[in-house]
């Protein structure tokens, strides 16, 4: 059985490590198997309802590296030097709504929901989206929804990445309409199912960041009791 504390330890460690790396060394690269577990740690993620509204697209090829790096102005200093640069995609409406085929076939084949039970959870995920978060009112409330899900496989792999000790950088410096363009017609979005969410680089650092600095532990916990 391993020592409680000291695991805590190298989980604040990881912590520490990690940070917003602006350069890549293009030299080296992240095996196989480590980008494999990266990625494991996102598709294990929770998601409220267990919707998992999300789609990691690996994206190795230079050519639409190129086209990213001239599309985002946030990816332009990290590619094409990172190692692996990753797009997280959120569903749309089209999948997300209650009444989807997508979440027809997410309960019956993947959470396998008892379908005497599923009538009763799909009403319960309605009254949830019309009443309680309003996300039925136009096309976005339900697309800006599925995005907060998907930072939070983001923020797991950023987070498994440090503890295996590889640098990361989220990127959100782009325009929304002209990236989906972009990976419209690379056939990414499938028709209008994804939407950009975040994107996010992952590698090795040059540079040696600065001292981490966050607001004093008292400033940010308050406790009600």
């Amino acid at each position: 059985m391993r020592d409680k504390e000291k695991l805590k330890q190298e989980i604040l460690d990881a912590f520490h490590f990690r940070h917003s790396t602006k350069a890549f060394d293009p030299d080296k690269k992240i095996t196989d198997n480590d980008f494999r577990f990266i990625l494991e740690t996102g598709r294990l993620s929770p998601s409220s309802f267990g919707f998992e509204p999300w789609r990691f697209v690996v994206v190795q090829n230079p050519t639409l590296r190129e086209k990213i790096k001239q599309t985002s102005w946030g990816a332009h200093g990290k590619l094409p030097d990172a190692s692996h640069f990753v797009i997280i995609l959120a569903r749309t409406k089209v999948d997300t709504k209650f009444d989807s085929d997508y979440l027809q076939d997410q309960f019956k084949n993947v959470t396998h929901i008892p379908e005497e039970f599923l009538p009763k959870f799909l009403e319960r995920i309605e009254e949830f989206q019309r009443e309680d978060f309003k996300l039925l009112e136009g096309e976005r409330p339900l697309y800006d929804w599925a995005c907060k899900q998907s930072y939070i496989a983001l923020a797991n792999m950023m987070t498994a990445a440090a503890q295996i000790e590889i640098d990361s950088c989220p990127i959100e410096g782009f325009n929304i309409e002209e990236m989906n363009q972009l990976l419209e017609e690379e056939g990414l979005l499938e028709g209008g199912h994804f939407s950009i969410s975040v994107m996010v680089a992952f590698g090795y650092r040059v540079n040696e960041p600065n001292p981490k600095t966050r607001r004093s532990f008292e400033d940010i916990i308050k406790w009600v009791e």
